[in-house]
This record gives structure tokens, sequence and C-alpha cells, in this order.
């Protein structure tokens, strides 16, 4: 396990699980949380043979409760454009980090933590689990990619409605909506149900999953012509790895593929 000042990062099989860790704030994301997250992100990569990342909150009351508004108080119009590129680079990586990234949302996932989550591939969460972008009730919009990729996930006229009103969204509703993938049952541990995923996801073609993540992301919002033509490229960039050989060879044989992840 790698411990920053904000952040943990332990490899738990073909999984990185990295966990915000400020509990007494219930893990808000502040200029220096932001950074950690960051490095964890780039330490993580390094990982041989990591099949999926997870990123989750320590404790069981907040995934993320938001941004620090401590911290953000007091800013200029310059330091907030700041903070705010921050937060969008960050999460940036994580949208194009090359593993699929599972969101295991444990509790409150407000503001800054509902914008962390989305950025994720998949999220699941527990039952207690809040969403919202209540930014407005502080006189603010979402700075990390909140109007963009909630509007992207659930439509623009939910979207505007969720972001408008600064309302909460419960997990059941979360689900309704298309933002999360599935809710756990009361006492079922959200950690565990993100490691199990993936170790679904380890099992089947890394170098697959791994492009078609990459087909997605990259032209969800293209022409559909031009993400046709970009899903053909990949597609066909499979068939110059050992993981497609090793896998038709497996299926025609009658056996479990073991794939390298090349």
């Amino acid at each position: 396990m790698t411990d920053f000042e904000n952040v943990t990062l332990e490899l738990r099989g073909h999984a990185a699980v990295i966990t915000i860790n400020r509990p007494k704030a219930l893990n808000a994301l502040n200029s220096a949380t932001l950074d950690d997250l960051a490095e964890a992100l780039v330490e993580a990569s390094t990982f041989e043979d990591l099949r999926a990342l997870i990123i989750t909150g320590s404790g069981d009351k907040a995934f993320v409760a938001g941004a620090d508004i401590s911290e953000m108080a007091e800013m200029s119009c310059i330091e907030a454009e700041d903070f705010a590129l921050q937060g969008q680079e960050v999460l940036n990586g994580i949208e194009h980090f090359p593993a699929p990234v599972i969101a295991a949302v444990n509790g409150f996932a407000l503001g800054g933590g509902t914008e962390l989550a989305m950025a994720c591939d998949l999220i699941i969460c527990s039952s207690n689990a809040v969403f919202g972008q209540p930014e407005v009730k502080l006189g603010v919009i979402p700075g990390f990619g909140g109007t963009q990729r909630l509007a992207r996930l659930v439509g623009a006229m939910r979207a505007r409605e969720i972001i408008f009103t600064g309302r909460n969204v419960s997990a059941a509703e979360a689900a309704e909506i298309g933002l999360v993938i599935r809710v756990l049952p009361e006492g079922e541990s959200v950690l565990d149900a993100a490691i199990a995923m993936a170790g679904k996801i380890a099992r089947v073609g890394p170098v697959a999953v791994r492009l078609a993540k990459r087909a997605i992301n990259e032209n969800v919002d293209s022409a559909l012509p031009v993400a046709l033509a970009a899903e053909r490229t990949l597609f066909a960039l499979c068939m110059s790895t050992d993981d497609q050989t090793e896998g038709m060879d497996a299926f025609l044989n009658k056996r479990k593929a073991e794939f390298q992840g090349r």
C-alpha cells in the first residue's frame, strides 16, 4: 500500500484501489487531495498486469462529500479558474485511464463527489448513497465537469433540473436515470462488489477491454460514420495481439483462455 497525505493506493489482485482518505472532512476534495489523486493515478498506471482501477472513499458516510468549501470561499476569480482546471485535469486523467475505472460510492457523493464518480467508467453504490450537484446553493456552478458529464449520462433536460435546483438524488433514483449501474442491498460492501466486478473484467481480454474503452470514450460524441470508422480500426488492431490469438484458440479448443494482456 502507498499512503499519500490524503489518498491511499493498494493492489488487490489485478485491481488497484484508490481511497480518498479525509474522513473528518467527509473526503472533500481540496487542492492537496487532487494532487495526491493525480500522483496515485500515475503510480497505479505503472502496476504490472493491471486490469481495473477502483476509486472509493474512506468510512461509510461519504465517497466524496464535495469540493472543500473552506478552501474555495476566499478564492479570487483567477484562483477559482485554476482550481477548476486542476479538478478537470485530474478527472480527465480518470476518464482516460487505460484500464476500466469503477467508482465504489459509499455514502454522500455531492458536487465534486458526483463529478469524480461520473469520470469513472462504471458507478456502483451503496443503498445509502446520495448524489447531486448542489453548487447553485452556494452561488456557483459545478466546476469539475458536472454540467457536461451529467448531461451526457442522464440527458440534458434531466441534468438541467438536477443542477438548477441543486437537489439530492437518492441511490434508487440514480439507478433509475442511468447515473449508476448497480445499487447494493443494505449491508453489502460496495468495495467488495467493485472488487468482484473488477475480477470479472480481469478474466476477459485486457487489450480488448482497453480498446473498447477507447472506442467508446473517444467517439461517443462523434458522428456515427466517424465513430464506426474508429471502431473498425480498433477492431482490426485487436487482430495483431496475442490476446486475440489466445482467446480464439481457447474458444475453438473448448478451454479456458489465459490472457497475458499483450
